[in-house]
């Protein structure tokens, strides 16, 4: 399979594994991707979602343009999917929190992928970039739309108008990465993150990726007082009892997620 999805520990690992074409998404690992995403949004066991890249070269170099689909450009942006890229880059169904481990190249779709991820991780050698109007074609599948709302609009518009790339210690200065380290010390600072999420409730990560990805266009006021089910699952569950009574009894809650 070109995408490996492995499960443990309430921790699913999804890792692009085409490490001879970059990573590249072909229409295949694409629907693979689609699937993987559509299953884990209907287990109950997955707290936490690590995305990569095979290898040391790239997370993912994006669209596989030796794989033609022979659609045109107005074809493809018709057809698009309504999830983005791989599936997540314009995703909004999913309550789980992604951790993006960027591992090399993040170009065009592979960009988009990081964008729809929650955290990201990208080791000192990675680089951003949304090079697609080099081949005469658009960031139509997130990037167009969602980097203007993460980092500075001219910084964006530079980046999609020459095609240029970030680094990552750059990406980080404008807020896209959380953290950066050396390769060989990528995974141990991945785990760490995933360490502290599955600490958390996993209820109320969901009412909180749920409020920052669903409420931007609101006022602070409109969000605070919107009562969506995530929201009030969060609210009313078990686990926030168990928080409480775990503090007061100075021990690790144990969740249960309801």
């Amino acid at each position: 399979m070109s995408v490996r999805f492995e499960v443990e520990s309430h921790v699913a690992r999804v890792t692009i594994d085409r490490p001879d074409r970059m990573n590249a998404v072909d229409g295949a690992t694409e629907a693979e991707l689609d699937r993987i995403w559509d299953e884990i949004e209907g287990r109950d066991d997955i707290r936490c979602v690590v995305l990569t890249g095979a290898g040391e070269r790239a997370f993912s170099a994006g669209s596989d343009l030796k794989s033609d689909t022979g659609k045109s450009g107005l074809e493809y942006w018709a057809s698009g999917n309504p999830n983005g890229f791989g599936g997540i880059s314009l995703r909004t169904s999913l309550g789980v929190p992604v951790i993006a481990r960027v591992n090399g190249l993040a170009l065009g779709g592979g960009f988009e992928m990081v964008l729809g991820a929650d955290i990201v991780i990208a080791s000192d050698g990675a680089k951003f970039g949304l090079p697609e109007a080099r081949v005469g074609r658009l960031p139509l599948d997130g990037g167009m739309v969602a980097l203007q709302r993460l980092i500075p609009r001219n910084i964006a518009a530079g980046l999609m108008m020459t095609g240029r790339t970030l680094s990552a210690q750059e990406a980080a200065h404008y807020g896209l990465v959380n953290a950066v380290t050396a390769a060989d010390g990528l995974d141990a600072e991945v785990e760490a993150w995933v360490a502290d999420i599955l600490a958390c409730a996993p209820l109320s990560l969901a009412a909180i990726k749920h409020t920052l990805r669903g409420t931007a266009h609101l006022s602070p006021a409109e969000a605070r007082n919107l009562q969506t089910p995530a929201l009030m699952a969060a609210l009313v569950s078990e686990d926030s009892e168990e928080g409480v009574r775990a503090f007061r009894e100075k021990r690790p809650p144990v969740w249960r997620g309801r």
